[in-house]
C-alpha cells in the first residue's frame, strides 16, 4: 500500500512497485489509509511523512497499534532528510526511510527485503 498525497510521486511509487511484479493500492488521503489497509491487507506500506490531516509519523504509529499491521514492514519516502526525523520515523516503527529524490533500484532492494524477511 502506497499512502502519498502528492498523485505525481504516488504514481512513481506505484510504478516502482509494480516493475518489481507486486500489487498495489493507492491512497491520495492519510485519513482513509487504515481503512483501506483493512480491505486490502497489505504486505508492506510505503509512507509519505509531510501529508495534511495524518502524517506518516501518526499513520505509522497507528499501524503498529493495530494488531493486524503491527509487524507489516514500512518504508517511509520522504523529501525530510534531517536526522530527527529520520530518528522519529523509526521510534514509530519504520523499517527503512529514504529520502527524495530516491533511486528506484534501492527502493526495489528494500521491498524485496523487506518482503522476503517479513520485518527487517
Amino acid at each position: 500500500m502506497i499512502v502519498d498525497d502528492d498523485l505525481q510521486a504516488s504514481g512513481l511509487l506505484e510504478r516502482v512497485v509494480k516493475m518489481y511484479r507486486h500489487e498495489t493500492a493507492v491512497v491520495n488521503r492519510s485519513t482513509v489509509a487504515m481503512e483501506t489497509a483493512h480491505s486490502f491487507h497489505p504486505d508492506l506500506c510505503i509512507l509519505d511523512l509531510m501529508m495534511p490531516d495524518i502524517n506518516g509519523f501518526e499513520l505509522c504509529a497507528l499501524l503498529r497499534a493495530d494488531p493486524e499491521f503491527e509487524k507489516t514492514p514500512v518504508i517511509v519516502v520522504s523529501a525530510m532528510e534531517d536526522k530527527e526525523a529520520k530518528i522519529k520515523a523509526f521510534s514509530v516503527g519504520v523499517n527503512e526511510y529514504l529520502t527524495k529524490p530516491f533511486n528506484i533500484i534501492d527502493l526495489g532492494d528494500k521491498i524485496t527485503a523487506l518482503l522476503a524477511n517479513g520485518k527487517s
